[in-house]
């Protein structure tokens, strides 16, 4: 199979997506809110956290996720889950260039070719209608239940 066709390899584009989710999921948005270590979200999704670690940055780069410091750092969402589409996701791990096929037939030029963008476009236009909002009340349908923060406990 093609390595340029990609709506068969959306490896980095799926693993944007799970790991905003993720953190939506766990830990939300808020200055004083809760964060979701980069290791602890790498376990969830079973992936090794060095290679999820450029998608962490590049989503932080793209204005979706805010990196925390300090010993108990990690991440949350740079904004509103209902203000960050999915297309956004996709876009901020995008290599940057399209890439084509290196096929150059009369059927392939004439009928494969032009398919394949006509499938991009719509998986685009999909995603651009898909907000994390969206995504985290398929996961409320699905029955998970997001943690709960535990109460402040102030006793000296």
């Amino acid at each position: 199979m093609q390595p340029n066709l990609r709506l068969l390899r959306q490896d980095r584009a799926l693993t944007a997506v799970s790991v905003l989710l993720d953190v939506a999921f766990h830990a939300g948005r808020g200055a004083n809110g809760a964060v979701a270590g980069g290791a602890e979200v790498a376990d969830r999704l079973g992936a090794a956290r060095r290679g999820i670690e450029p998608v962490f940055q590049a989503l932080s780069r793209a204005g979706l996720l805010e990196g925390v410091r300090g010993p108990r750092g990690g991440y949350r969402l740079a904004r509103r889950p209902r203000d960050i589409r999915l297309s956004e996701a996709v876009a901020a791990v995008a290599d940057g260039a399209e890439g084509g096929s290196e096929l150059s037939g009369a059927l392939h030029g004439a009928v494969v070719a032009p398919l394949w963008s006509e499938l991009d476009a719509a998986l685009r236009e999909r995603l651009e209608g898909l907000t994390l909002e969206d995504l985290l009340r398929r996961a409320e349908t699905a029955g998970l239940q997001r943690p709960s923060a535990e109460p402040l406990n102030f006793a000296i």
